[in-house]
């Protein structure tokens, strides 16, 4: 897929609303206004600070269910995602932890946002909520059911879970490009807050054969000029929040300084893709 459709360019920052806990979760407080006040607060922190689009997650409903989560969180997070769509002009994904795909394509396609995540889309992962199984069939038919356009991003050996079998690297991205037909594909290190490593990124671009490979988790200022050589875009959240904590609010000048760090990394890609070949790297031919 071409990311300039939706993001205007093919190199995206993508900045995660983390929503404070919605109903029935454990620590819902009580007030959902709250809940969209500061969504609201961190949509504008990340449009003012130079992000190129949104996802909007119930990260603090933990602990998650592994399957659907209930009416009242997909009501929640419909009113809360519609609220910033009319605030920022920003593109907005929905990921609906910790696996229920269809609830985030049900939430973005009626409020017209334009993707969501999907931690598990195919294989079985062991997490902390037991083994979450992908359920590509069942999205993918569910999108054309609905006739949605939105688009799948999914993850490859998604963070805090480990894989039932030992799938390389190169097969999970192809099986879940070519099997699970996710539309993107994200790659995160061992939990929130860890980066992937440049190798992994670069086996996963190169395995990818062209469909867009993201940065899912441990993206900062300092590492994403090297990162984004490997990859197309990225998501981060904890690292734009006041002092890189992940319970703090974003901080717009965080945002900032993460976006200057990006636009240096991918003109920087740019220069070593257009940069001509020197006498000394040409292909020796045998006689």
């Amino acid at each position: 897929m071409d990311l300039k459709k939706i993001f205007k360019t093919a190199n995206p920052i993508i900045g995660v609303i983390h929503l404070l806990p919605l109903p029935t979760s454990p620590r819902w407080g009580g007030n959902l206004q709250a809940v969209i006040d500061r969504a609201e607060q961190e949509a504008a922190a990340l449009s003012s600070g130079g992000v190129d689009g949104i996802i909007v997650e119930n990260f603090f409903d933990a602990p998650f269910t592994k399957e659907a989560v209930d009416p009242a969180v997909v009501s929640a997070m419909s009113l809360v995602v519609q609220r910033l769509k009319h605030l920022v002009t920003l593109p907005i994904g929905v990921n609906v932890l910790r696996n229920d795909a269809q609830s985030a394509m049900a939430i973005a396609t009626c409020v017209r946002a334009q993707f969501i995540r999907v931690n598990v889309l195919t294989g079985v992962m062991a997490t902390d909520q037991g083994l979450i199984e992908g359920q590509a069939h069942q999205l993918l038919r569910y999108r054309r059911e609905l006739g949605s356009d939105v688009s799948i991003f999914a993850d490859v050996l998604v963070k805090h879970a480990r894989p039932l079998g030992s799938p390389n690297l190169t097969t999970a991205v192809q099986e879940t490009i070519e099997r699970g037909l996710a539309d993107g594909v994200i790659l995160s290190g061992w939990a929130t807050g860890s980066p992937p490593t440049l190798e992994d990124l670069e086996l996963a671009s190169a395995a990818a054969g062209g469909t867009p490979v993201f940065i899912g988790s441990g993206a900062t200022w300092e590492n994403i000029p090297k990162l984004i050589q490997a990859a197309d875009g990225v998501i981060v959240s904890s690292s734009l929040k006041r002092r890189g904590r992940i319970e703090q609010p974003i901080d717009p000048i965080r945002v900032s300084q993460f976006a200057e760090a990006m636009h240096r990394g991918v003109a920087d890609k740019s220069k070593s893709a257009s940069a001509p070949l020197s006498m000394n790297s040409s292909i020796a031919v045998s006689p």
